[in-house]
């Protein structure tokens, strides 16, 4: 029998990204690309050095502030 503390197999834990064994590395062309857009949107500087960590943390503020990404 499965242990009753294991998360269902639908779920998709987020692990937070200072966890991220490679969030130091420069940050994805999806994150950039999507971060620029975010980042147009609401009026902020796009910053190019962010990591893959920074710039996950950088999406959920923009998202939160554009509106962009919420949950319908």
């Amino acid at each position: 029998m499965a242990d009753q503390t294991d998360p269902a197999p639908t779920q998709n834990p987020e692990k937070d990204p200072d966890d991220w064994s490679t969030g130091n590395e420069p940050m994805t062309g999806p994150q950039r690309s999507y971060l620029q857009t975010l980042c147009r949107e609401a009026g902020e500087e796009f910053d190019e050095k962010l990591t893959k960590a920074a710039a996950s943390k950088k999406i959920d503020e923009l998202q939160a502030k554009t509106g962009r990404g919420k949950k319908s």
